[in-house]
């Protein structure tokens, strides 16, 4: 496996991963079996609907199971206790200041690309945000260009996520 092909997540995006692909494999897969199953007791495949729906929904939870196998071999876990605190991390939690106009702080999470979720205070690693901040300190000030235009961050906090 190459570093190209490694995702980046922490261990809890990792453990989400995990339970997918465990509910997916063991529990969707017998349902959907059971639909083609039933489906196929109503007669003749050729214009079954029912077996024909089935059967699509078996090869998009196939092509699902795929990819969340290929993203679990392919994980590289970074374990926030190991990544030190005194610069932004996968895995910590950095409080920025809205510099310029706007004011105000916000806080998030650096976490891995697929466990990105800015409404609940999680930022990928490569946003825009994530990018310009990654390997900084506390009390550096960052440059972000965004599709709304350039706005100034400054470090305010960087600590472990818990």
């Amino acid at each position: 496996m190459t570093e190209k092909n490694q995702e980046l997540m922490t261990p809890e995006g990792f453990a989400k991963l995990q339970d997918e692909l465990k509910h997916l494999t063991e529990v969707r897969r017998k349902e959907v079996a059971d639909r083609i199953r039933q489906a196929r007791e109503f007669g003749d495949l050729s214009e079954n609907s029912e077996y024909d729906d089935a059967k699509n929904e078996q090869g998009l939870l196939e092509r699902r199971i795929s990819e969340l196998q290929r993203r679990v071999r392919n994980a590289k876990v970074v374990d926030p206790s190991e990544t030190s605190s005194d610069s932004v991390n996968l895995g910590t939690r950095v409080t920025l200041r809205v510099l310029g106009g706007k004011g105000g702080e916000r806080v998030f999470e650096i976490v891995g690309s697929n466990e990105s979720d800015p409404a609940s205070g999680k930022l990928s690693h490569a946003s825009p945000v994530g990018k310009a901040v990654l390997k900084r300190k506390v009390g550096e000030k960052v440059m972000v260009a965004t599709p709304r235009g350039s706005q100034e961050y400054e470090i305010v906090n960087v600590e472990a996520a818990s």
